[in-house]
């Protein structure tokens, strides 16, 4: 951790975003505990801006604080992965639909210049490579022009982050990550013809083979819950 605090806002800003960034690309793994003390002096900061950044990473559902203030990376769970698919299974069919049908010039060069730095995402991402998924994704979302949908959705997105790395441990060949490049492009293409339904068939495509839903699986998210029966 070795950015300066003095380009952030607050400090409290500062040690947020590098815990968050450490969460999301797995750095502090899930039941990683956060020991305050330890990471204040690491970070370079006293503990009041660090617990004022623990809470706000609380909210999200990214740490757990336990008894003795200090905190935990809280754990990837099933029921959260299974929430996250079928929500994105909808939400997202839906933004890039109406994203083809009210996308302006300016949203389209917003997605081409995204698209430009964007490639699958390899086996251990950065969080440039996280951010470059994001802004593309993102773009599509903005084009729809829904402000609610576009919130929920940048929502949806920050806590599927952690899944996606989950779902990265079972390595991809070339010819799979090669295959989503081709969604993106599929997606772009759709969505600047303006091609609604187009663009709402190949996200969700995309969605059914994402790294969510690889992680979901591997958490057995996709298995049937066992059916109950009288005796």
């Amino acid at each position: 951790m070795t950015e300066p605090a003095g380009v952030y806002a607050t400090k409290s800003d500062y040690a947020y975003t590098r815990l968050r960034d450490g969460i999301l690309t797995g750095e502090f793994e899930p039941g990683t505990v956060l020991h305050q003390a330890t990471l204040a002096k690491t970070i370079g900061i006293s503990t009041t801006p660090l617990r004022e950044a623990m809470r706000r990473l609380m909210t999200e559902g990214l740490v757990e604080l336990d008894a003795h203030r200090d905190a935990r990376v809280s754990a990837l769970t099933a029921e959260e992965a299974r929430d996250l698919l079928e929500v994105r299974r909808s939400l997202d069919p839906l933004a890039a639909s109406l994203a083809a049908q009210r996308r302006t010039k300016d949203d389209i060069r917003a997605m081409r210049e995204a698209a430009a730095s964007l490639h699958a995402l390899p086996n251990q991402p950065s969080v440039s490579d996280l951010v470059a998924h994001r802004r593309f994704h993102a773009a599509v979302y903005t084009a729809s022009h829904n402000d609610i949908l576009i919130t929920t959705l940048a929502g949806l997105w920050d806590k599927a982050d952690r899944y996606r790395h989950l779902g990265l441990q079972v390595e991809r060949d070339q010819p799979e990550r090669d295959a989503k490049d081709r969604e993106h492009a599929e997606l772009l293409d759709a969505v600047i013809r303006g091609d609604s339904d187009g663009a709402a068939e190949v996200m969700r495509q995309h969605i059914a083979t994402s790294l969510g839903a690889k992680a979901a699986s591997r958490l057995g998210a996709d298995e049937e819950p066992p059916h109950l029966t009288l005796s």
